[in-house]
């Protein structure tokens, strides 16, 4: 048989999937590795969705770089929050999902020997997706527990050639959110360095009081350089209709619209329609939204805090870490790795997590990463099933 792709034989396999595997294996468990609410979608989507159902030209191709109507309404909704008026047709290419969308900007920047700085804890995506077109990652910590990084670490990073960084706002696994003031640096070293900025935002409505969503593309003099990739998965619970999109300056778009079209062709053509029945809720709809997993966030930090176990309270998004180092310490657990403590999580007490080690860049063993996308009742069960766990500190 001919060689494979030889970069394909660095890369191991999502260890959320694996972790979301194990649940599905067994029957009653509940999974807060793999972050999927379970929120119903707003009703003016769902009832959207049936009308595109009933049949038209909706069932075949869209327009390649996204629906024409879903351009409109990205762009309709961002250009105040940018600050910019952005031309749908030049400006936003819609993609399938924002984890293809990440890909299509790898693929439209590197080439073969450039370097991409990324925070680490990350997304596991990013630095695959760098790999995969060349380019080499540089990972600058996000140091736990506050999850803060050293300015002059990053300013290392862009000297050692960093042609791109990738900010997570709010951060997918810690819920860091960064400050205006950490964006301006980023942006300034930017500009120093002559670099893109690609910051993404699936969780930028899932913010907690009193901290805030601050759009890096929105700051002065960064728009020319900055990439903004997201989705909709997160915004309206629709992670299963793949709809993600990227808003960035015409030539940059282009070039990641090229690289979209070769690799998916286009997005689900009546999931893109109905979706477009989102952008016409109001203000409540975000309200309510952050309200709900601001309860969610008190249910399971509240529950961990009855265990007596340390965690780094989530300022943005659904996930929180938690330190499992009182366990690691005990007798029964020596030697074992974050991961082997999350496999016997799920056959222990019928509860997946994910081990932190798949987001670090460094060897960090002693976190695991909780969602709480999940609703209410099953995230009481949870907790009371985690309470079985005293038994082992």
């Amino acid at each position: 048989m001919p060689e494979l792709n030889r970069r394909l034989e660095q890369i191991t396999d999502s260890v959320i999937g694996h972790m979301t595997a194990l649940c599905d294996a067994l029957p009653g468990s509940i999974n807060l590795a793999q972050g999927c609410p379970e929120h119903d979608p707003p009703k003016a989507i769902l009832d959207a969705l049936v009308k595109e159902a009933a049949g038209g030209p909706q069932h075949q191709y869209a327009v390649l770089c996204g629906s024409p109507n879903l351009r409109r309404c990205i762009a309709d909704k961002y250009s105040p929050l940018i600050g910019k008026a952005l031309d749908p047709e030049e400006e936003v290419v819609v993609t399938c999902g924002g984890t293809e969308a990440m890909m299509a900007i790898m693929m439209a920047i590197c080439n073969e020997g450039d370097k991409v700085i990324i925070f680490s804890p990350f997304y596991e995506c990013y630095g695959t997706d760098a790999f995969l077109n060349g380019a080499e990652p540089i990972y600058v910590p996000l140091v736990p527990p506050a999850y803060e990084f050293d300015p002059a670490v990053l300013e290392d990073a862009f000297k050692q050639g960093g042609k791109a960084i990738v900010v997570c706002n709010p951060n997918n696994p810690s819920g860091k959110v960064f400050t205006r003031e950490e964006l301006l640096l980023i942006e300034e070293l930017a500009a120093k360095y002559d670099a893109f900025v690609i910051t993404d935002e699936p969780y930028e409505h899932i913010v907690y009081a009193p901290y805030e969503h601050v759009r890096a593309a929105s700051l002065p003099g960064a728009y020319e350089r900055t990439i903004t990739c997201n989705s909709l998965s997160k915004t309206f619970s629709i992670t299963g209709w793949r709809i993600g999109f990227v808003i960035a300056p015409p030539k940059i778009a282009e070039a990641i619209k090229l690289a979209h079209v070769f690799l998916t062709v286009g997005t689900a053509s009546p999931l893109q329609e109905a979706a477009c029945a989102g952008f016409s809720l109001g203000q409540e709809y975000y309200d309510e939204l952050v309200a709900d997993y601001a309860a969610n966030r008190e249910i399971i930090c509240g529950g961990l805090d009855e265990i007596g176990l340390t965690y780094t309270l989530p300022k943005g998004g659904f996930f929180v870490m938690v330190d499992i180092t009182p366990f690691l310490e005990k007798p029964m657990f020596k030697g074992w790795s974050d991961l082997q403590f999350c496999e016997w999580l799920v056959d222990e007490i019928g509860v997946g997590a994910t081990p932190g080690s798949c987001f670090f860049a460094e060897p960090v063993n002693n976190l695991i990463r909780l969602q709480f996308a999940s609703n209410a009742a099953t995230l009481h069960e949870a907790i009371e099933r985690f309470k079985r766990l005293k038994a082992y500190l």
